[in-house]
């Protein structure tokens, strides 16, 4: 294995340095280069039958060509008990030169056997988290970076509620950021209120992810005059009436004075999106998403603000003082 890029220890990042927590170990945020803040290199759910993530040649493959089109990290967001494979993804980052930084964290109720629900709620769903964050996933020794959740449409079950409570429990204990699905980009309002009002994480240690799914600026900037981090991820589904929108909700955003919360991932789900079987693909967020963005916010700053959005905001979002 190839090792590109070695762990800092704290020793050497500093006792109270913020840092991201990597396949590879600890590293400085501006190590990160430019992230790709919500994707995937494997996952596995009964909702995506014969779409299975779950090929570690085809994984390395997809690194290789995000790695060409100047992509240096990937966040993938795969939760627990959905195919994560967490113990291939230190070589396959070595091989590539691309930082990962792997998730714990749960995923809505229907991507699980109900047995599989019930053993987590008999150990205890926040321990899980908090063991994963700080020792490692089974016995991978690969540690999560991030606690990955899910909303539903526009609002949250007792499964959300649930997961969501441990989730906040976990980053209590350890510092790790909490980063959202929202269910075809709604229920934001509800999210917030649980995680930062009734569970007290602050706003700056949310990620709420596929806000570009559900284009109401309205809410885009309710929630970013929270302090919360937004995620316009999955840019590529062209048959979505959304997609065309995302970057005029970007700039919304960006004119308001709130790019430095603004985060861009590709959010590769099922295989034939990957770029080697033919789709978008991880590259796609580099060689066709940045330039409609940079568009969008206008010649002199577009280019400038989306390469903050894609390296600085990825690292204050992902980096803890663990």
């Amino acid at each position: 294995m190839v090792t590109a890029h070695p762990a800092e220890t704290a020793s050497s990042a500093g006792p109270s340095a913020h840092r991201v927590r990597t396949v590879l170990g600890d590293i400085a945020p501006a190590r990160l280069g430019v992230c790709d803040a919500h994707d995937h290199l494997f996952l596995r759910s009964p909702q995506l039958p014969g779409q299975e993530l779950d090929s570690a040649q085809a994984a390395a493959d997809e690194l290789a060509a995000f790695h060409a089109a100047g992509g240096r990290s990937v966040v993938q967001w795969t939760p627990h008990g959905m195919g994560r494979q967490a113990g291939r993804l230190p070589e396959l980052s070595g091989a590539a030169g691309v930082h990962v930084v792997a998730a714990t964290g749960l995923h809505q109720a229907v991507h699980y056997a109900p047995e599989s629900l019930e053993r987590l709620r008999a150990e205890g769903l926040a321990g899980v988290f908090v063991r994963e964050l700080t020792e490692g996933i089974g016995n991978s020794g690969v540690r999560a970076g991030l606690i990955k959740v899910a909303g539903g449409f526009h609002g949250l079950d007792a499964h959300a509620r649930w997961t969501m409570a441990a989730a906040a429990e976990a980053h209590r204990a350890t510092g790790a950021p909490i980063a959202v699905h929202l269910e075809l980009g709604t229920a934001a309002r509800d999210v917030l209120d649980l995680l930062c009002g009734e569970s007290n994480v602050p706003p700056h240690r949310v990620i709420l992810g596929h806000l570009n799914r559900s284009p109401d600026l309205a809410v885009h900037r309710e929630a970013a005059e929270t302090g919360a981090f937004l995620a316009f991820d999955g840019p590529s589904r062209a048959h979505h009436a959304t997609d065309w929108r995302m970057p005029d909700a970007v700039r919304s955003l960006a004119d308001a004075g709130f790019g430095d919360r603004l985060l861009l991932g590709g959010d590769t789900t099922t295989a034939g999106a990957r770029s080697v079987r033919g789709g978008p693909g991880m590259p796609h967020l580099l060689r066709g998403v940045r330039s409609r963005i940079e568009l969008a916010l206008g010649e002199g700053v577009g280019a400038e603000l989306t390469e903050r959005m894609l390296t600085v905001n990825a690292g204050r979002a992902f980096a803890v003082e663990w």
